[in-house]
């Protein structure tokens, strides 16, 4: 299938200079991995048709706790070096033949749409082009610790991505200069002949590579999620015959089951309205109607990991949990914290952010009675302004 636009993203590094366990790309940045931010910003332009990750070998399983759950092409493995990467990912799409091509990195979560529509009006004029920065310090040339000569700064640029090309002519050039150790692809484009455009970038664009780089990140998202918003959701079901009960996404063992269309988890779903409500989505109710069977004995998580994957396309973050349980049995303290874990692995939350409570009504009503059991839940979400 031929193709107009495709975005390779280069997440194969290992982000030695960052330091730490975890390659830099999937660190939480704001509550969301870098890959994810840099993926969305691909995902949000129309004009972009496909969209493939170059990723290690060894990490995907962090690829997917990332990106997983978002509708793109499996990822491909990287080489040794990032032109041997980006040369992985040309190949994997040659079958679409798409006609540009935009090579990104992983570690630039905040590349703005402007840049990115400019890349691709100018690369259908030029058929190649780089987003750059003019060099605002002076230069110095150095031998050894002494400077040999201060070099004419007006005619230096500090090149970014994406870098965009027509793509059979940066294919052809990777392919003939695989070889060459180039630090990036328009030096590949100038080797093979190419006259490489450039236009202006932005300071926000700039690749996370140290910690300090990591901790202006945090700066940048921390200042932008000031809507903040507090949903709060309550969910009732009563008992049946059964031998266990699902709260949390936990079968806790029980001399009654829950009775409900789904697998009548009253805590997820509790836990699902809240989070709704927090973003004015409307209730579970509307989004998985019981009048379809489809949902019939569906388990809860697909109901609570919707509701988080529409706070993420909003490029929102659940910032806190807090749920409580209502019934006399069965006792849920033995349970509390397996039920924290279920709900932090469903969306991805970390476990000091997500509260699970338990208590009675004293024997009054029908939860007091042994009928029922209900659950009441209270969300924080934090939305972009």
């Amino acid at each position: 299938m031929t193709i107009n636009n495709a975005a390779i993203i280069v997440a194969a590094g290992r982000g030695h200079r960052l330091g730490g366990e975890i390659p830099k790309q999937y660190l939480d940045v704001g509550g969301m991995p870098i890959l994810r931010r840099t993926v969305n910003i691909f995902l949000k332009n129309p004009s972009i048709d496909l969209i493939q990750v170059i990723i290690h070998p060894d990490d995907t399983e962090l690829y997917e706790l990332a990106v997983g759950d978002l509708d793109l092409p499996t990822p491909i493995h990287g080489g040794e070096t990032r032109q041997q990467s980006v040369l992985n990912g040309l190949e994997a799409i040659s079958d679409h033949m798409p006609e540009y091509v935009y090579i990104h990195d992983a570690a630039r979560p905040f590349l703005d749409q402007i840049i990115l529509n400019n890349l691709i009006e100018e690369v259908e004029l030029s058929g190649a082009v780089i987003p750059a920065l003019k060099v605002t310090d002076t230069i110095k040339y150095m031998t050894g610790d002494k400077i040999d000569s201060t070099i004419d700064r007006n005619y230096l640029f500090r090149a970014q991505t994406p870098q965009a090309f027509r793509y059979k002519a940066i294919f052809m050039a990777h392919r003939r200069f695989e070889n060459n150790e180039l630090t990036d692809d328009s030096a590949i484009a100038e080797k093979s002949g190419l006259k490489v455009r450039v236009i202006p970038g932005s300071e926000d664009n700039f690749k996370i590579t140290t910690e300090s780089d990591l901790k202006k990140a945090e700066i940048m998202t921390g200042n932008n999620y000031t809507d903040v918003r507090i949903g709060y959701g309550i969910d009732v079901h009563a008992f049946e015959d059964g031998d266990h009960v699902t709260l949390g996404g936990i079968k806790i063992p029980h001399d009654k089951g829950l009775k409900g269309h789904s697998d009548a988890d009253v805590a997820l779903h509790a836990i699902t309205d809240a989070i709704l409500g927090a973003i004015a989505m409307g209730d579970i109710g509307e989004h998985f109607p019981p009048s379809d069977d489809k949902w019939k004995g569906a388990s809860s998580d697909v109901f609570l990991k919707h509701a988080a994957k529409l706070v993420d396309e909003r490029e929102g973050v659940i910032a806190n949990i807090d749920l409580t349980i209502i019934c006399e049995a069965p006792k849920i303290g033995p349970h509390r914290d397996l039920i924290r874990d279920k709900i932090s692995e469903i969306i991805d939350l970390d476990i000091d952010r997500v509260s699970v409570k338990a208590t009675t009504t004293e024997r009054l009503g029908f939860t007091g009675k042994g009928e029922g059991i209900m659950a009441q839940a209270v969300a924080t979400v934090r939305l972009p302004e």
